[in-house]
């Protein structure tokens, strides 16, 4: 089913949801020009349906929401929209982020601390951008399609967003997926794919003083966002554990969508835990 949400400044946000409606929620936040739709094999997973209520987000100017002219760089519209997104779930809920996903979460701990987060689980993410800031540094398939993947002109960004589809994983995605995302990329506006990387954000403090329980997922052969950004969030942020998926790109939970899966089965489950 889709829903919508009001973010900040009465932007519209779509939110997919599946599953069951009274239990724990399980809330997922898409990377850079993405959308809900890249959590199909979750959503799928009969049982995590059974078990949650999963929610995923159109972030600002993606998929389904609003497309905004502005906010993209504004580290309190990013919480604000996430917030949004917790109280229609039924925070505490536990909170994944892929990629830009984990710039989205950090956002929203910075501002509004981690109440409401039952869980974390850093997926291929970045907590940090900009130059200099080690927990965002782009891997070489993310730096050879910058900035033509910005382009206004369809034969400059359309090369350049599909070599950066291809790259996502380590082994060929299948084509109607790789499609897909291709295509939900290229659904983004030019403007808002360029406004999401400018913003220069160190988030060292932010992670130190995370008090829910994390969990950093990253494919040991990801070329988009480098691996070394995996350890660097592990290491600040308080008890987390970090789980390499070995020969996975970019996308553990489309590459290996079972231990995926298994994974936020066991972070969700610490998650009640704790609460017990």
């Amino acid at each position: 089913m889709t829903h919508t949400v009001l973010g900040a400044g009465g932007a519209t946000l779509a939110v997919r949801t599946a599953g069951d409606r009274t239990a724990p929620p399980i809330v997922f936040v898409h990377g850079w020009a993405q959308s809900s739709r890249c959590w199909a094999a979750q959503f799928a997973d009969p049982v995590l349906a059974a078990a949650h209520h999963l929610i995923a987000v159109d972030l600002r100017g993606h998929g389904e929401s609003d497309i905004p002219d502005t906010g993209y760089d504004d580290p309190a519209v990013w919480a604000e929209d996430l917030a949004a997104v917790l109280a229609f779930a039924g925070a505490p809920a536990v909170v994944v982020g892929w990629s830009y996903g984990g710039l989205v979460i950090t956002d929203y701990v910075r501002d509004r601390g981690c109440a409401d987060l039952a869980a974390i689980v850093l997926v291929g993410a970045i907590t940090e951008i900009g130059k200099g800031h080690p927990g965002g540094r782009p891997g070489p398939a993310m730096v050879a399609a910058l900035p033509a993947a910005f382009a206004e002109d369809l034969a400059v960004a359309v090369p350049a967003v599909a070599s950066l589809t291809v790259a996502m994983t380590a082994e060929p995605a299948p084509g109607a997926l790789a499609q897909a995302w291709l295509g939900d990329t290229l659904r983004v506006p030019p403007a808002v794919r360029k406004a999401l990387f400018r913003r220069d954000v160190g988030s060292g403090d932010v992670l130190a003083g995370i008090t829910a329980p994390t969990t950093v997922v990253h494919g040991t052969a990801d070329v988009v966002v480098e691996p070394a950004g995996a350890e660097y969030a592990a290491g600040k942020i308080p008890g987390a554990t970090l789980r390499w998926f070995s020969g996975v790109g970019h996308a553990p939970f489309a590459e290996r969508v079972d231990e995926f899966n298994g994974v936020l089965r066991q972070a969700a489950l610490a998650a009640e835990g704790r609460k017990g």
